[in-house]
Protein backbone atom coordinates (compact mmCIF):
# COMPACT_ATOMS: atom_id res chain seq x y z
CA UNK A 1 0.00 0.00 0.00
CA UNK A 2 1.47 3.37 -0.93
CA UNK A 3 2.34 5.79 1.83
CA UNK A 4 -0.40 8.31 0.95
CA UNK A 5 -3.09 5.61 1.04
CA UNK A 6 -1.87 4.47 4.45
CA UNK A 7 -1.99 8.03 5.80
CA UNK A 8 -5.50 8.44 4.38
CA UNK A 9 -6.69 5.25 6.05
CA UNK A 10 -5.04 6.27 9.32
CA UNK A 11 -6.69 9.72 9.24
CA UNK A 12 -10.05 8.17 8.40
CA UNK A 13 -9.73 5.78 11.36
CA UNK A 14 -8.69 8.67 13.59
CA UNK A 15 -11.78 10.63 12.55
CA UNK A 16 -14.00 7.61 13.21
CA UNK A 17 -12.45 7.11 16.65
CA UNK A 18 -12.94 10.76 17.63
CA UNK A 19 -16.51 10.69 16.32
CA UNK A 20 -17.20 7.56 18.37
CA UNK A 21 -15.77 9.19 21.50
CA UNK A 22 -17.86 12.30 20.90
CA UNK A 23 -21.01 10.27 20.38
CA UNK A 24 -20.36 8.25 23.52
CA UNK A 25 -20.07 11.51 25.48
CA UNK A 26 -23.37 12.66 23.99
CA UNK A 27 -24.96 9.39 25.10
CA UNK A 28 -23.61 9.96 28.61
CA UNK A 29 -25.03 13.48 28.75
CA UNK A 30 -28.39 12.28 27.46
CA UNK A 31 -28.44 9.57 30.12
CA UNK A 32 -27.86 12.19 32.83
CA UNK A 33 -30.61 14.39 31.38
CA UNK A 34 -32.96 11.39 31.38
CA UNK A 35 -32.24 10.70 35.06
CA UNK A 36 -32.81 14.37 35.92
CA UNK A 37 -36.08 14.50 34.00
CA UNK A 38 -37.31 11.33 35.73
CA UNK A 39 -36.59 12.92 39.11
CA UNK A 40 -38.31 16.12 38.00
CA UNK A 41 -41.35 14.20 36.80
CA UNK A 42 -41.57 12.47 40.18
CA UNK A 43 -41.45 15.85 41.91
CA UNK A 44 -44.13 17.26 39.63
CA UNK A 45 -46.37 14.28 40.42
CA UNK A 46 -45.95 14.94 44.16
CA UNK A 47 -46.83 18.61 43.69
CA UNK A 48 -49.85 17.67 41.56
CA UNK A 49 -51.07 15.32 44.29
CA UNK A 50 -50.64 17.96 47.00
CA UNK A 51 -52.42 20.62 44.96
CA UNK A 52 -55.29 18.52 43.68
CA UNK A 53 -58.78 19.96 43.48
CA UNK A 54 -60.77 20.28 46.69
CA UNK A 55 -64.40 19.35 45.91
CA UNK A 56 -64.69 17.28 49.11
CA UNK A 57 -63.59 20.21 51.26
CA UNK A 58 -65.85 22.74 49.53
CA UNK A 59 -68.99 21.24 51.08
CA UNK A 60 -67.65 21.53 54.63
CA UNK A 61 -66.45 25.08 54.01
CA UNK A 62 -69.85 26.07 52.63
CA UNK A 63 -71.52 24.52 55.67
CA UNK A 64 -69.23 26.48 57.98
CA UNK A 65 -70.00 29.73 56.14
CA UNK A 66 -73.78 29.22 56.16
CA UNK A 67 -74.33 31.57 59.16
CA UNK A 68 -72.29 34.26 57.43
CA UNK A 69 -74.33 33.91 54.24
CA UNK A 70 -77.58 34.05 56.17
CA UNK A 71 -76.42 37.18 57.99
CA UNK A 72 -75.33 38.81 54.73
CA UNK A 73 -78.69 38.04 53.10
CA UNK A 74 -80.48 39.53 56.07
CA UNK A 75 -78.80 42.92 55.69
Amino acid sequence: MPFVAGVTVFLALLIVVFAAVGLSRVVGHLYQVDKTLEALTGGVDVIADKTSTVPAVVESVNASLLPVRDFAEGI
